[in-house]
């Protein structure tokens, strides 16, 4: 097919409203494009229609309320014919950390029947290598009709800050990578509509390792700050004066350690890595370890402090596996919240500022939500799992008294 002899894209379709589909959905609804997007939960596509939002991210429920307002943007249970397709669904892992692909596959499977010639489907899903080119398999499999240079098929994985996604979406470079050279330069066309940043054109399979490098990259780093941490609570020196001291060295840069990892991205993406290449990512699957190890060390440590009290009231400040967005995915300040409560450590209160209530593990475990004030009135042991800015402005007093773990180091 020639490229560029297809006219400019209008209806675009988005597989997948969570924190990446409705941000990418709504922007481009704002930038012209009839959009269309798609989700399973009937709840997220009414709370949609009605103009409003079922996440939390900075400016996001203008911009959906002014794109649905505008009919440019509506959203539906199944697809409909577009112009551009784009994945952008879950992938997490299996028992053994094995990649699982169900959400990918069923969301291919559900586009076939309304894909024509010419079509771009676009996978922004992070994935394991080799993703991209499955997904063409599987709508060749539904789709018969169509021979395989019919359709662009492309990956671009997604590159965003939660708190910031709005604005990287746009600004970010973004890397495109095709099944062959004509979906990758179709891919590439489509995106220089709407991003500031550079494009970086490639194929499926290297844009597909990139993704997972650029997380794995930091996995590692948090890994070597994290096992720092603990070897300077054996030797009993203070881990926060050691990284600050070694970073003024021009040439290193110690992240920062914390209660582990969480998220989406740095948490699994390391492991389609090992999943690929179990013999040759030694390194880390060895990070991957500390990270995950980490939560229990917490636990170990408050289960210290609190065995000298009698029946102890422990405050978690912070269940979000970062500072100041409402994402519980993967949360290491989750399950440290919700061993304590399996292991009756204490009466375990919360305090997670960006989220309306608890999780039902975590009220199943009896855990009960408080206000910071509450918390640090009533708790015996407080601890700080996530760096909050509710919880960076405390009043160091309201501390005296109290058996303090910062995780963070932000009460230094």
């Amino acid at each position: 097919m020639n490229v560029a002899a297809n006219p400019a894209p209008r209806r675009i379709c988005v597989m997948g409203l969570g924190y990446i589909g409705l941000p990418t959905a709504s922007l481009l609804a704002t930038k012209g494009f009839d959009v269309l997007g798609v989700d399973v939960k009937p709840e997220v596509v009414t709370t949609i229609n009605a103009g409003n939002i079922h996440i939390r991210e900075p400016e996001l429920d203008v911009l959906v309320r002014s794109a649905v307002q505008s009919g440019q943007l509506k959203a539906a249970l199944r697809p409909a014919a577009a112009d551009v397709f784009i994945l952008a669904v879950p992938t997490p892992f299996k028992d053994g950390h094995a990649p699982d692909l169900t959400f990918v596959e069923q969301a291919a499977r559900a586009v076939a029947p309304v894909l024509a010639r010419g079509n771009l489907l676009i996978l922004e899903s992070t994935s394991p290598v080799g993703t991209t080119e499955k997904v063409g398999r599987w709508i060749a499999e539904q789709r018969l009709d169509l021979e395989p240079t019919d359709l662009y098929i492309a990956h671009c994985p997604e590159r965003v800050l939660p708190g910031q996604i709005l604005k990287e979406l746009v600004a970010n470079d973004r890397i495109v990578g095709g099944i062959d050279a004509a979906s990758t330069a179709a891919a590439g066309a489509f995106y220089r509509t709407f991003i500031s940043g550079k494009l970086l054109q490639t194929d499926s399979r290297t844009a597909e390792l990139v993704k997972l490098a650029e997380n794995t990259y930091r996995d590692v780093n948090i890994a070597f700050a994290n096992e720092l941490s603990m070897i300077c609570e054996r030797l009993n020196i203070d881990v926060w004066d050691v990284i600050h001291l070694a970073n003024h060295h021009p040439r290193v840069n110690i992240l920062k350690p914390g209660p582990g990892v969480g998220g989406h991205c740095i948490a699994v993406d390391p492991w389609f890595i090992v999943h690929s290449a179990p013999e040759e990512a030694q390194l880390i699957r060895v990070a991957r370890g500390v990270n995950d190890s980490k939560p229990k060390y917490v636990v170990r440590k408050v289960r210290e402090e609190a065995s000298r009290l009698v029946e102890p009231t422990i405050a978690c400040l912070g269940l979000a596996y970062k500072a100041d967005i409402d994402d519980l995915r993967e949360s290491p300040a989750l399950e440290i919240a919700a061993r304590l409560a399996e292991e009756g450590v204490g009466r375990i209160i919360a305090v997670e500022p960006h989220i309306d209530e608890l999780p039902k593990r975590l009220i199943g475990l009896g855990v009960r939500p408080a206000a910071l004030d509450q918390a640090l009135n009533e708790a015996d042991i407080i601890v700080l799992l996530v760096d909050h800015s509710d919880f960076r402005s405390i009043d160091q007093k309201r501390l005296d008294n109290k058996i303090v773990l910062d995780t963070r180091g932000i009460w230094r």
